[in-house]
């Protein structure tokens, strides 16, 4: 790609990115760090909705190649080509919406990634002057590993033409990335407000078990929900509670979960028999109720505690409404509207559960809870 594209996608990313850090400079936020890091969960969520946004369109190929379109910054530039591929294949994956949904997209990532440059460098120059345990430069620096990791992933997503488990583990990336961005929130938070809630011991050993089983079951829903998605297999059921008529129907899980494969190809490569779609829509929907019986049990028995109450009923309201539109994409034939509402519930559950987790870690470790 020339250097000129490469300039001009860098200047647009930071132009972008200079929305949310001047609303973190201008901030009267007690901390303007915090409120950096808060700007950054706030934008990762947008950006994991509005990539679940650019799969379900259909958008993921609509500039071919990376990090530009057809060797330039925008689908502005890319005008003639991308409306030549269009002219060629009308309903194909080239088109100009489909252009501008995912160069939006990466430019939306590219600025996420220029907050957690801000971050680290903020870190490192203010513990370098000051060694407040809050810009502790560790853990921002591994964030930015973290986001190169996850642009690798993007990268790839295109280049190897949406192959199942590289948009997955893209997903699951991001997850991990809002994940740590929260965890680095909360601990923001404790150091302005240390904890002064007086809790029994035994009774947070109970919720931190059950909110790290939470999360890791909500990982494996996470992964089984993106291999659905990135195999298309949403309608391969058509009905609840049963599928084809069926409690168990037909399903060929050798060839659903055979990782290592071309979309909507077996690895032999011939094309993927219905029966595999159906066994991984299958597995999908019923671990779901694994999800919502322990996620459930682990926000009841949180429920108790009243600083981790509000989380606990969030969880417990986004868990319903997720069942809600889980269900209603099966009935109502995959509308656009709540399959990216799906992925918003999953993304708000991944934010209230690492929240939780650390606040019922914030609270055992407090002297208050000894």
């Amino acid at each position: 790609m020339h250097h000129t594209t490469l300039a001009q996608m860098a200047i647009t990313a930071l132009i972008v990115a200079l929305l949310p850090l001047s609303m973190a400079w201008i901030s009267k936020d007690i901390s303007r760090y915090r409120k950096l890091v808060w700007i950054g969960v706030f934008l990762t969520f947008d950006l994991i909705v509005f990539g679940a946004f650019t799969r379900l369109t259909d958008s993921g190929l609509g500039c071919p190649d990376w990090p530009g379109c057809y060797g330039l910054a925008n689908p502005f530039l890319a005008h003639e080509e991308i409306r030549a591929a269009e002219a060629l294949q009308p309903t194909g994956p080239v088109t100009m919406a489909k252009a501008w949904i995912e160069m939006i997209h990466r430019y939306l990532a590219m600025a996420i990634g220029i907050l957690i440059v801000a971050m680290m460098a903020v870190a490192w120059y203010r513990w370098k002057k000051t060694r407040q345990a809050a810009y502790r430069p560790g853990y921002p620096t591994f964030l930015f590993f973290f986001v190169c990791l996850q642009g690798a992933f993007g990268a790839w997503t295109v280049t190897l033409k949406l192959q199942p488990v590289i948009v997955t583990m893209h997903l699951l990336l991001g997850m991990g990335l809002l994940a740590l961005l929260t965890w680095f929130g909360g601990r923001q938070d404790q150091l302005l407000r240390p904890a002064s809630a007086i809790v029994p011991r035994a009774r947070l050993v109970t919720v931190r078990r059950l909110a790290l089983l939470s999360g890791l079951v909500l990982l494996v829903q996470l992964f089984l929900g993106g291999w659905v998605s990135t195999n298309y297999a949403t309608l391969a059921c058509t009905e609840f509670p049963l599928c084809g008529g069926k409690v168990v129907p037909e399903m060929d899980f050798e060839h659903g979960f055979h990782l290592w494969r071309e979309l909507g190809k077996t690895a032999a490569g011939h094309y993927l028999p219905f029966s595999a779609l159906t066994a991984i829509h299958w597995v999908h929907r019923n671990f779901a109720l694994v999800v919502v019986l322990v996620l459930g049990w682990a926000a009841a028995r949180a429920w108790s505690i009243a600083p981790l109450r509000p989380v606990a009923r969030a969880i417990a309201v986004v868990l319903a409404l997720q069942a809600l539109t889980g269900i209603a994409t099966i009935y109502l034939s995959y509308p656009l509207l709540l399959a990216v509402l799906h992925n918003a519930g999953a993304a708000a559950l991944v934010l209230l559960l690492t929240m939780l987790n650390y606040r019922a870690k914030f609270l055992y470790d407090a002297p208050a809870a000894h």
